[in-house]
């Protein structure tokens, strides 16, 4: 770690967080039938790499008054304890572990829905719908209007088996998007969805605010540097692969355990690049490399990515896993599935949704989080 990278960062992110991969791990994110005792804020239950830590550290962490540390298998040990007790713990892994806690704990802000943009003929759900600059911007309108927060604008399909475009090709297709809808008046904030620098650089220079790529900074080796120096938004997605070869036979033996490892290091590598922590954005990647299977136990235990304390964003929109699981298999067919998922991710603590029907996706945002507490009704509803 750089030396302005210490204290809560590197609690997180720093050489000490990378070793021992902690995850809290709420009563919501363990099976059903795990007969854990119920878990709160006020509780530690937090997952580590058991062999990363120094000499003499598992017994310091088995001293706190009321710990209970046994071992999990593949390496990992589980701590349980008073959130108040490991906090009064002097020493580096206790610091981490807690960090992570409350990471976890921590009330999320209230969800945002982003629309999806796709400037592209080959997109999996809606390629072809946006195919002209105006028509692009009609559709953001309609979007703002039915209540979302956020744009994400794309000129790449990164579906399955997708094949890469030029540069050339993506300029064409994001630069005037991003211009007609900007001049159709909609202020709201809107990313570019790209895993090229020079694209992001012109699109953020015609009205993107932020960036979001779908390859963390891994394909293009100025697309940090980039972001630190516009100090915008950074979204680092997870993604086995390439959009042309992620689906062919992907295996994890824990996804959550080992996608919340590769974006804490991506993180670690934003924060290195000079990207400030608050515009670090995280996302899971549902859909990118992952088994259907996956894609479940990624919703279900988004608790535990929370961990890592930064925004998560969640894009399960119309995507293939939910036609598996319903036997639907036209994408835009798949609103009802989709405003479920978003439901659940909402449950789990996502902040940003990532959607194409805007309209459904803020009605499940709505329920969902007044469901979970994230919404207060103003004073006088009654209905």
């Amino acid at each position: 770690m750089t030396p302005e990278l210490d204290g809560e960062v590197a609690h997180v992110f720093g050489d000490a967080a990378r070793a021992i991969e902690p995850r809290s791990i709420p009563e919501a994110a363990l099976p059903v039938d795990s007969g854990e005792p119920p878990w709160d804020d006020t509780r530690v239950r937090v997952a580590f790499r058991g062999e990363a830590l120094e000499s003499g550290e598992h017994e310091r962490l088995a001293a706190v008054p009321g710990a209970r540390v046994r071992e999990l298998g593949s390496g990992e040990t589980l701590l349980e304890c008073g959130a108040s007790d490991l906090a009064e713990l002097e020493g580096t892994t206790a610091a981490v572990l807690h960090a992570a806690h409350e990471n976890a704990t921590s009330r999320p802000r209230s969800p945002v829905v982003v629309g999806v943009i796709n400037a592209t003929p080959d997109s999996f759900s809606d390629g072809g719908l946006h195919d002209t600059p105006e028509r692009a911007a009609a559709a953001a309108v309609e979007m703002v209007e039915a209540g979302a927060g956020a744009l994400d604008v794309g000129g790449e399909s990164t579906r399955p088996g997708s094949k890469p475009v030029s540069h050339d090709v993506e300029l064409a297709r994001v630069v005037p998007v991003v211009e007609a809808i900007r001049a159709a008046g909609v202020a709201v904030p809107i990313s570019i969805d790209t895993r090229r620098s020079l694209v992001a650089a012109r699109a953020l220079e015609v009205g993107a605010t932020a960036i979001n790529d779908v390859s963390a900074g891994r394909d293009d080796p100025e697309m940090l540097p980039l972001a630190a120096d516009r100090a915008c938004p950074y979204t680092a997605m997870h993604m086995l692969g390439s959009p042309r070869d992620m689906q062919r036979n992907p295996r994890y033996d824990d996804p959550v355990r080992e996608i919340c490892a590769w974006l804490r290091e991506r993180a670690s590598a934003c924060l290195q690049a000079g990207i400030e922590l608050h515009n670090i954005t995280l996302d899971p990647g549902i859909g990118f490399g992952k088994r259907v299977q996956d894609n479940v136990t990624l919703i279900r235990r988004l608790p535990e990515l929370r961990s890592l304390g930064r925004p998560l964003l969640v894009g399960v929109s119309r995507k293939a896993y939910l036609g598996r699981l319903t036997g639907e298999d036209v994408p835009h067919r798949r609103s009802g599935a989709t405003a479920a998922a978003v439901a659940l991710a909402v449950a789990g603590g996502a902040e940003l949704l990532r959607v194409h029907d805007v309209d459904a996706a803020c009605q499940a945002v709505a329920v969902a989080a007044a469901g979970i507490g994230r919404y207060s009704p103003t004073p006088g509803e009654t209905t």
